[in-house]
Parts: C-alpha cells; sequence; structure tokens
C-alpha cells in the first residue's frame, strides 16, 4: 500500500511516501527556522501561512524523486495533533481534500506516535516490546509499547519539555534561535567541572520529569557570575549535563521495572550527542539495546507520519468526510493495531 504522509505540526512542513512492500520511496522537508529567528520563536500564523505555500510543491518534488503518479497513492496520512491548531488544520484540510479527490483512504496520525514509530524505518528495526523516551520541543515522556497502539505512558514531563527547557535556557544565554542545537555545540567548550546543577525528580521514585527549575537554576547562576565566552559555555555545560544525566537515569529505571531490554530514543533531542554516548554506555551496563532513528528523522519530518499511517491504514483504520485536529491528545487514546 503506497501512502502519502504529511506533516504540519508546528514550524517544518513534511511530506513522504512509504510503500508498505518498498519500503521509504522519498521525503522531503522544509524548515521555517529562518521564518521565525526575527521573533525568537514560533510565530503560529505564519507557519500555518508557510505550511500552505509548501506542501503542494513539497508533493510534486516527492512524486518526482519516487517515481511515481499521484494516480499511484493508495492511502493519505496527516497529523492530526498535538501542536498548533492552525498549523495542524493546513494539514489536515489539504490531505482530506487529496484523499477525497482521488478517492483513496485517509487516516489521522499522532505526531508522537510518528516518532514513537520511526526508528521502524531503519535496518534493524526494533521488536516489540520495548520502552520508548520521546524527547522533543514539546514533550518528554517514557512509555512502554507493546505494538502499535498499544501503549502505556511510564512517566510524563510536569512542566517544561526538556527540548523546550533547552530552547529557554538558550535564550538567556544570548545564543541564536533555535537555541537548543546552539546551546549543546557551546556546552562542549565548557568545563565540567566548574558548576553542577540538580537532576530534578531523581532523588524519589517515579519516572516523571521536570526540567523549569533548571532554567531558573541557569538563570540564578547567570545573574551570580556573568555571562563571559567562558561562563557561558560552562552554564551550558552544566545544564546539558544535568538534563541528560536526568534521562539516562530515568530511562534506566524504565528499563528496570519493565524489565524489557529495549530502549528507542526518538524526538529532536534525540540527536543530542551526550545523551547518546550516555544511554549508550548505560544500556551496555544493562545489557540493553538503543535504537534512533537517523538524525534527519529525529526532528518532525513526513516519514513518521507516512509509516504510522500505512500501518493503521493497512489495518482498516480510517476516518470519514470531518477535517478533525486535536492539539492535545493522549497517546493513550489511540486505538490497537493488531
Amino acid at each position: 500500500m503506497l501512502v502519502l504522509g504529511i506533516e504540519s505540526s508546528c514550524d517544518e512542513t513534511g511530506v513522504a511516501l512509504f510503500d508498505t512492500d518498498r519500503g521509504l520511496l522519498g521525503h522531503a522537508l522544509h524548515s521555517q527556522i529562518d521564518l521565525h529567528a526575527a521573533y525568537g520563536g514560533v510565530v503560529p500564523e505564519l507557519a500555518s501561512r508557510d505550511h500552505v505555500r509548501k506542501i503542494l510543491p513539497l508533493l510534486d518534488s516527492v512524486l518526482e524523486q519516487s517515481r511515481v503518479k499521484r494516480s499511484d497513492i493508495e492511502g493519505v496520512a496527516y497529523t492530526a495533533g498535538p501542536g498548533l491548531v492552525g498549523a495542524l488544520l493546513v494539514g489536515a484540510a489539504i490531505g482530506r481534500s487529496l484523499a477525497w479527490s482521488w478517492g483513496v483512504p485517509v487516516v489521522g496520525v499522532h505526531h508522537m506516535e510518528g516518532h514513537l514509530l520511526a526508528p521502524m524505518l531503519e535496518t534493524p528495526a526494533p521488536e516489540f516490546p520495548f520502552v520508548a523516551l520521546l524527547v522533543s520541543g514539546g514533550h518528554t515522556m517514557l512509555v512502554r509499547v507493546d505494538g502499535i497502539g498499544a501503549y502505556r505512558i511510564l512517566g510524563d514531563t510536569l512542566d517544561d519539555a526538556a527540548g523546550e527547557a533547552f530552547d529557554k535556557t538558550a535564550k538567556l544565554l544570548g545564543l541564536d534561535y533555535p537555541g537548543g542545537p546552539v546551546l549543546a555545540r557551546l556546552a562542549e567548550q565548557g568545563n565540567s567541572d566548574r558548576f553542577r546543577f540538580p537532576r530534578p525528580m531523581t532523588d524519589r521514585p517515579g519516572l516523571d520529569f521536570s526540567f523549569s527549575g533548571l532554567k531558573t537554576f541557569a538563570l540564578t547562576t547567570c545573574q551570580q557570575q556573568g555571562k563571559d565566552s567562558q561562563t557561558r559555555a560552562d552554564i551550558a555545560r552544566a545544564f546539558q549535563d544535568a538534563v541528560v544525566d536526568t534521562m539516562v537515569i530515568k530511562c534506566r529505571r524504565a528499563l528496570q521495572q519493565t524489565g524489557v531490554p529495549r530502549l528507542i530514543v526518538a524526538g529532536g533531542v534525540g540527536a543530542n550527542r551526550a545523551l547518546r554516548d550516555n544511554l549508550r554506555d548505560m544500556s551496555g551496563e544493562l545489557g540493553a539495546e538503543v535504537f534512533y532513528p537517523r538524525l534527519e528523522f529525529c526532528t518532525d519530518n513526513g516519514a513518521m507520519i507516512a509509516y504510522a499511517g500505512a500501518r493503521r491504514l493497512q489495518a482498516g483504520l480510517h476516518q470519514g468526510l470531518e477535517i478533525e485536529v486535536r492539539p492535545r491528545w493522549s497517546l493513550e487514546e489511540l486505538a490497537s493495531v493488531a
């Protein structure tokens, strides 16, 4: 089954074609970083307008890349949530309209399910069950995954997600937008012995996360120590070390508590080198395996939506004529795919 996937939940426009027999045939991604950089963050109205401009040209590009015709497409998947409601509506309206005009089924995909299943596009793909660390700008959670749609949230963020905390801390350090990757690069120049930030919620049982306190700790440290270039690098290092250590500690707990020997890591922060190095060491100690999507699929992309949508359409799950999005949507509400 050849499925078109459309991702438009925030500030990246992604389009991809996935075939359940041949795999990923093509994908294209447009980032809105330059559009939003002048504002220091995502402007929802500008994001929505840019998705309108980009989706169909990206579709033409992917069709040419894949050497298939529109008439070959057998299903459409679009991101239905969570995300910015205006941005979601653009992808939903275009996806639903294309499916209607082609006479093919359509399905709305949960954005985080797309991230969770992105490692399935790789070889070797992880086997079920596994524990998933979903870590992005808007979400940080640990999920037990027994199959597609069979999700149990083990831990969630109580305030700022890790990616959000990275971006906000980068902003208070005066770093360019988008701040998370810039902060990670700056941290490589920092002295790990100068500052030590707390590892929030690791001194108590449970798998929930809280990163807003680290942002405040970084602000206080800046006010006390100043913002010369080395101090900024040292603060960046201390902040990143605290976030990474916290996530590694919680991942270790999740693997030990569930007895599952496989961990997948997905979402934009999953590309962080320090996180990958520390998870590799931790999983080696436990005798567990760690899986990641390729770096280009850590951030939002159409390929993950095409894959997740293809598996749901293949199972006979699809929607009617309604155009529906859900800015807030729990993974645990999804129907299981046998």
